[in-house]
């Protein structure tokens, strides 16, 4: 999955005007089933919906036919970031403090990439911190390559109550 920070740039002005914030954007596929994939969020905290995608969806198309964002055919995929969401901004290192995540970083941080645990924020100088077993590590921000959240029983009865 590439991700396209640079895309994500150009088009979170146009979402925010539209009450929404871009969690991601990523090319997936290869060759003639490639996909471009917007993943969003509402700027209200509600959860994002099926016509909200839709809105999003028909604004971005018409972007793109005025400017190719990447060349060669794609399909345009608008998809909320879900309930075990990434976590690619750095303000979701402190959003989501509390919650079970899992990281996976570019490189070997004491002799390994994959990492389970407590996410306890972002520090100021840009260490991801969390509790694993009991014990805190500090991984940095530039190193995480993919994080996400855990989905358990506990992020479900908090998403649940949230939404009640």
């Amino acid at each position: 999955m590439e991700r396209l920070t640079w895309l994500e740039e150009k088009i979170s002005p146009t979402l925010e005007s539209m009450g929404f914030e871009v969690v991601r954007v990523a090319i997936t596929g290869e060759g003639g089933r490639r996909c471009l994939q917007v993943m969003a969020d509402r700027l209200d905290g509600d959860q994002i919906n099926i016509d909200d995608c839709t809105s999003i969806s028909t604004t971005l198309s018409d972007v793109f036919e005025a400017e190719d964002p990447i060349e060669g055919q794609y399909n345009l995929e608008v998809s909320s970031a879900g309930i075990d969401r990434p976590l690619t901004r750095a303000k979701d290192f402190t959003t989501f403090v509390g919650y079970e995540v899992k990281i996976q970083t570019s490189r070997p941080i004491e002799g390994q990439k994959k990492f389970l645990g407590t996410l306890d924020g972002l520090s100021p100088d840009e260490f991801v911190m969390m509790t694993i077993d009991e014990e805190k590590v500090s991984l940095p921000l530039s190193e995480i390559s993919k994080a996400q959240l855990v989905l358990n029983n506990d992020l479900i009865a908090t998403k649940a109550n949230n939404n009640s």
